[in-house]
């Protein structure tokens, strides 16, 4: 979707390149890191200043919503809490899901305005948030789709998503269309509450539509948690920001990933945007700064050899189109016969080649462990712990303290706890892809 904005209030990006350009005789292979940094967004200021937004709650009203009782009062207390976070001018809308969608807020498939009033109307409407029915995760994002629709000049577009159970009314090929339908139109958070719904499942949807996904285990944590996620989407100051890379001829991208503040193949998402570039999407933008792991293959060359092996833009589009470029950094190959200067590995390269690596690990172990495979899931969470210790990632390692007995952290010598309570297992997993940057 075009962005709609003024010089006012667009952020300020830049791209910073991190690399070893020095390749060995006949190497093929150029590794970046792109650190993208926005600032200066004009947001809180005002409405005036603000740019256009629409937000939409979702809230799992199914069956299991009322075992406990408490679980439904706390998803009505978040969603309250969220609303109080929607800014002045914002468009917001709140939908009950069950095996079908309905709206809870304003209704008549429109987006309010907000404002005191509406905030008020909004949270009195809450009550008919009540348990019943089945679980169809479909039917509540085509809903938040068609709710977004009636307002097509607003480009900033954030559902927030909450559920107890798996999405057991439609099939997986279901849910899936329905992704590929809504993806690129709004962005999604997405928050599992207690220990009965499946991580992969919501990680999918997050995933797809380029917003987090988090376990909140007690229900009386949602509130905080649900204000903190609104806080965030308020904070979004341009939306439809592509990562756009441009390679020469005989040269192609490898991957490209986000590797910071998580884990998130981008590869599969590729758009062509003329000859030999491709947009890769990251999302909304608000004050804040992301890396990318940039992998491209280059024709192999001689010693003394140059290339320009990639151009790395930031791209918004435009109403009549076109793309206007935000910053751009460049991303070199020399070939050499220094060993000392082709062998280096460039910090930020290797220290987020680790965190993939990591996060992998955890979520190849804890699905060997499902398995009853304890010998493989012993060997990869070991690998996991050593990769935490030694990256200085101390939240990861903290979760995966709470599954295995750390004998040897450096050596990555574990035993499986016994008696891992679902919490713990289901937080790690669902952690798994949160990294931390490079110490400077």
């Amino acid at each position: 979707m075009p962005a709609n904005f003024t010089k006012s209030n667009l952020p300020q990006f830049s791209v910073d390149i991190f690399q070893n350009e020095y390749l060995a005789q006949g190497a093929n292979e150029v590794n970046a890191i792109v650190t993208v940094t926005s600032t200066g967004g004009a947001v809180g200021g005002g409405p005036a200043d603000a740019p256009d937004a629409a937000v939409v709650i979702a809230v799992d009203c199914s069956g299991s919503m009322d075992y406990p009782p408490t679980k439904i009062r706390n998803a009505r207390e978040a969603t309250a809490a969220a609303i109080d976070a929607v800014r002045d001018g914002v468009s917001f809308a709140v939908v009950a899901g069950t095996h079908e969608a309905k709206e809870v807020y304003p209704g008549g498939g429109q987006l309010a305005v907000s404002s005191l009033g509406t905030r008020e109307e909004a949270k009195q409407s809450l009550r008919r948030l009540t348990p019943g029915g089945g679980t169809a995760i479909g039917t509540w994002l085509t809903k938040a789709d068609q709710v977004f629709s009636t307002r097509p000049d607003i480009s900033i577009r954030h559902a927030i998503l909450l559920t107890d159970g798996r999405n057991e009314h439609e099939k997986p090929e279901q849910l899936q269309r329905t992704l590929s339908r809504v993806q690129g139109k709004f962005t999604a958070d997405c928050r599992g509450v207690g220990t009965d719904w499946e991580v992969e499942e919501l990680r999918r949807i997050s995933s797809a539509l380029l917003g987090t996904v988090d376990i909140v285990a007690d229900p009386s944590g949602l509130a905080e948690d649900f204000r903190s996620m609104m806080e965030n989407a308020m904070g979004k100051a341009l939306a439809d920001v592509a990562l756009r890379v441009w390679t020469p001829a005989n040269a192609q991208v490898k991957f490209v990933k986000q590797v910071a503040p998580t884990v998130e193949d981008l590869s599969g998402r590729r758009k062509e945007a003329g000859p030999r570039a491709g947009d890769y999407p990251t999302g909304s933008w608000g004050d804040e700064s992301r890396d990318y792991h940039v992998c491209i293959e280059v024709p192999p060359a001689g010693v003394g050899d140059e290339m320009l092996a990639g151009r790395i833009s930031l791209v918004v589009p435009q109403a009549d189109g076109t793309s206007e470029v935000l910053s751009q950094g460049l991303v070199k190959a020399v070939w050499t016969d220094d060993l000392n200067a082709s062998t280096k590995i460039n910090p930020q390269v290797a220290h987020y080649t680790g965190q993939a690596e990591l996060a992998g690990a955890i979520q190849e172990g804890l699905e060997a462990h499902r398995r009853g495979d304890l010998d493989s899931a012993t060997a990869k969470l070991g690998k996991a712990v050593q990769l935490a210790a030694a990256s200085g990632n101390e939240d990861t390692f903290k979760l995966l303290s709470k599954v295995v007995d750390v004998v040897d952290a450096k050596e990555g010598t574990v035993r499986f706890r016994k008696n891992v309570t679902e919490e713990d297992s289901m937080t790690l997993e669902t952690r798994s892809t949160k990294t931390v940057r490079v110490k400077k």
